[in-house]
């Protein structure tokens, strides 16, 4: 006994003219070059609305020299003996320099000087 799917052509394999295709291959192969244009500018336009969203979200810090600024507790300088209930910004700091976009070098109240620098993600300004 024989399905009688086997029997039976599709309805594309029925009506298949060749010259017919080869015709719509060419075409297709014609138009390559139009659909990959509007695929690089969409790529680009998409990158641009991502890049705008990004930088509205980026809220920048900077510090002038001689702000009063606190710095994060790093695992290396963190007391372990207080648990979870130690503070997790030290300080305050005095800005003295800065290097770059987002380094700045501290000093203590007491005039010793950090160091080495501190990234802007590590300081915090600090409100008397």
């Amino acid at each position: 006994m024989i399905p009688i799917e086997v029997g039976l052509t599709s309805y594309r394999v029925a009506h298949y003219k060749d010259e017919e295709h080869e015709k719509q291959l060419r075409l297709s192969l014609d138009l390559i070059e139009k659909v990959r244009m509007d695929v690089e500018q969409r790529v680009t336009r998409y990158k641009h609305l991502m890049s705008k969203y990004h930088d509205a979200l980026v809220k920048s810090r900077q510090f002038n020299i001689g702000n009063l600024i606190l710095k994060r507790v790093s695992l290396a300088t963190k007391d372990l003996a207080h648990g979870k209930l130690e503070p997790n910004w030290e300080g305050s700091y005095r800005v003295i320099n800065y290097k770059g976009r987002g380094s700045y070098y501290l000093e203590a109240l007491d005039g010793r000087r950090l160091e080495h620098l501190w990234n802007v993600e590590h300081l915090r300004k600090y409100y008397q």
